[in-house]
């Protein structure tokens, strides 16, 4: 392994492999750390990649080469309680069409594929190795300290992609220490179950995917959520939750995966199904609030590392902003090099690619959203008033028949004022629905 490289990446995942593959391409010299055996190997997703113009870009028509495992046409979300749902479902068949809106795939997959592109184009794979230090030369980042025997590598500059809760932010000083509330920790199982029985199950043609977010009893009124993802012939289930939440209820996010694969409606969704694979992964999930700094004398940080993650309730991004930023700071690594300059000065023009792209853009117009997503009301009250008020809907008992703002008004006694009401509505508004 050379003493140097001009590009020192710690984390395979999309972000970082996107910048290994992106400056290879270009001819850089590249180092691409992954603590696990094999890119993919510690991380847990199993759900949606939505399109990002960057992957087609570096692999034209991948979705020809990738291992996906289903194209998303169908978009669900449902609402529980204990023994009733209620669910809002929307299908597109536009989303099943080249270049595919998202598309379901296991990172233990994606992952290895992904990394290999990076191989064939010159980036230096370098895994079981991890990154724990940096190497400065004044105020300037000049390489990382490993736990390999030579440890220290040399770099013109170094990408941290090193996960939600990176070390070498943290060591470059660019970000703070977080609280339990900007994070949540996510427990996913693998259920197989042959392709034809899903496709029946969910109402889903061949090669057609599915992704349900869940939201009330699944978390037990936590603050969280749920999900359902469709693979070739496997589920992704799992159960997301803060983690300042389950400390304060004293509740291990295993017992909540319990609890909701016990729900009667999860329970139809995966009979039949038996465990393959049991993984937990921290997310970060406090957007702009928890973003660091992004750029220092030689580092860039990007992806999780980054806090570029997007919930918006219906939909949850990670993997297409974490290769949008892999590929923002590839860009800028390439200028630097260009100019053999690798100051903050010049780093900083990373952020301001990722201010004119959807990354920080959409991180801006749903700043308000994780505010919203923390209002525990969302988590269990709302969620028992939506189902409730279905059921006066449907529900005949030969008693006289109550209009819906009847049906609500009882259902809110006792329970919320409107007033509280009102104000849950113009949260929501402002987060999801105003300018």
């Amino acid at each position: 392994m050379p003493e140097k490289f001009d590009v020192a990446i710690v984390g395979a995942g999309p972000a970082g492999t996107t910048a290994g593959l992106a400056l290879a391409q270009s001819g850089l010299n590249v180092a691409l750390f992954e603590r696990g055996e094999q890119p993919g190997a510690k991380n847990m997703f199993g759900g949606v990649l939505y399109y990002t113009e960057v992957l087609n870009k570096l692999i034209p028509d991948f979705w020809k080469q990738a291992p996906i495992e289903r194209y998303v046409t169908k978009h669900v979300v449902t609402f529980l309680t204990p023994g009733s749902s209620f669910s809002i479902s929307f299908t597109d068949n536009d989303f099943g069409r080249p270049p595919y809106n998202g598309v379901t795939l296991l990172r233990s997959k994606f992952d290895q594929w992904y990394a290999q592109k990076a191989q064939e184009a010159g980036a230096f794979l370098i895994p079981e190795t991890t990154a724990h230090d940096l190497v400065w030369d004044g105020d300037r980042v000049i390489g990382v300290q490993t736990d390999r025997s030579n440890g220290i590598v040399y770099a013109d500059a170094v990408i941290a992609a090193d996960g939600a809760n990176s070390l070498l932010a943290r060591k470059a000083g660019l970000r703070k220490d977080f609280s339990p509330s900007d994070f949540a920790v996510a427990a996913k199982e693998i259920l197989a179950l042959p392709a034809e029985i899903i496709e029946e199950r969910f109402g889903l043609a061949d090669n057609e995917g599915l992704a349900q977010t869940f939201v009330g009893d699944c978390t037990q009124g936590l603050t969280g959520g749920a999900f359902l993802y469709t693979n070739r012939a496997t589920i992704s289930l799992g159960v997301v939750a803060k983690l300042n939440s389950l400390e304060e209820r004293k509740i291990s996010i295993a017992e909540l995966l319990d609890n909701f694969k016990n729900n009667p409606v999860v329970q139809l969704s995966i009979k039949g199904g038996t465990l393959k694979e049991y993984s937990g992964h921290l997310i970060p999930e406090s957007g702009l609030k928890m973003m660091p700094q992004l750029y220092g004398n030689g580092i860039l940080v990007t992806g999780d590392a980054a806090g570029l993650l997007l919930s918006t309730g219906f939909t949850l991004e990670g993997m297409n902003f974490a290769i949008a930023s892999g590929f923002a700071a590839a860009e800028t690594v390439k200028m630097a090099k260009q100019r053999e300059d690798f100051s903050r000065r010049v780093l900083a023009s990373y952020e301001d690619s990722l201010k004119q792209s959807f990354v920080l853009q959409d991180l801006k117009t749903f700043r308000q959203t994780p505010a919203l997503l923390a209002n525990p009301r969302v988590y269990e009250l709302y969620p028992s008033l939506i189902c409730n008020i279905s059921r006066g809907l449907f529900q005949v008992d030969g008693q006289p028949r109550k209009k819906i703002l009847k049906l609500a008004r009882r259902e809110m006694k006792g329970k919320i004022s409107l007033w509280r009401l009102i104000k849950d509505i113009i949260q929501a508004g402002r987060a999801l629905i105003w300018p």
